[in-house]
């Protein structure tokens, strides 16, 4: 009897544990201002500033991006250009699909599938599998990303990359619209 209460609250602190890791749902920020319409603030030519860094926190690589984003109805187009701190170049260009109820679809030449996002108050969550050159080779690594609008022209953007549920490292951006 002694044991079987011993494991009962065991279990039950474990879960009492684990619920206070849960992650953030996007409906969390529905009240937050300023809103976000994210057609809004991807138009036009945007600057990014970012850093990466590993898993324990060092910064591993800087970089700066120029943003070319346009929209024609629910299609958009971000065209990104990436400049590393060791003077490398890197291109990506984003083709959006905006849906009903804030949900928007993405697709890139090294994103494989499909990209999911939704937005809601002044936040964006965007779930999305890279396909990342390391060392000669191509591995696939999840993206975790979060984009949280601070004013009409700055945004913030924290992701979190993974491999097989195992953090790599993460990504921090600050947005500012020209």
């Amino acid at each position: 009897m002694k044991r079987r209460l011993l494991i009962l609250t065991a279990a039950l602190a474990s879960a009492l544990a684990l619920s206070g890791c849960s992650t953030p749902k996007i409906t969390d920020y529905a009240a937050q201002k300023p809103v976000l319409e994210l057609r809004d603030y991807f138009n036009g030519t945007l600057d990014a500033y970012g850093i990466f860094t590993d898993r324990s926190g060092q910064v591993v690589k800087r970089f700066t991006v120029v943003m070319e984003c346009s929209w024609q109805g629910d299609q958009g187009v971000l065209d990104e250009l990436f400049s590393y701190s060791d003077g490398t170049t890197q291109r990506r260009v984003w083709r959006l699909q905006s849906h009903a109820d804030g949900r928007f679809t993405g697709q890139a030449d090294d994103v494989v599938g499909t990209a999911q996002g939704q937005q809601s108050g002044n936040a964006f969550h965007w779930t999305y599998t890279l396909a990342l050159p390391v060392d000669g080779r191509i591995i696939e690594v999840q993206f975790d990303d979060w984009m949280y609008l601070m004013s009409d022209k700055v945004m913030l953007n924290k992701a979190a990359m993974r491999k097989w549920g195992v953090g790599l490292g993460e990504v921090t951006l600050t947005f500012v619209k020209r």
